[in-house]
């Protein structure tokens, strides 16, 4: 996104907007990891420690989640380069329809 048409303090106030959002995004993303492997993977709670067998489904957990998230935002970067590739291309032969 170009900020240029802006002022130095409305570019400011749009990167602070833009870094609340990111920040919201990531405890969003990191609550709802932990919520997740909680639920799927802490079953006894007689001990304050974890149980090996709760130690490894966390570390499956995490992992695997990790990477779900990463291929879901790798998919989303291939649709959108797809999106814009097809709006270029129906920019560019609008020209010559018209002609």
């Amino acid at each position: 996104m170009d900020f240029q048409m802006y002022n130095d303090a409305e570019r400011q106030q749009i990167q602070k907007i833009i870094e609340q959002k990111q920040m919201r995004d990531f405890l969003k993303f990191y609550t709802n990891l932990v919520e997740r492997c909680f639920t799927d993977c802490i079953n006894d709670f007689t001990s304050k420690a974890l149980t090996s067998k709760e130690e490894t489904c966390i570390g499956r957990c995490t992992d695997k989640f990790l990477k779900h998230n990463e291929r879901v935002g790798q998919r989303f970067g291939e649709l959108n380069q797809q999106l814009m590739q097809q709006q270029q291309q129906a920019q560019q032969s609008q020209p010559q329809q018209s002609s």
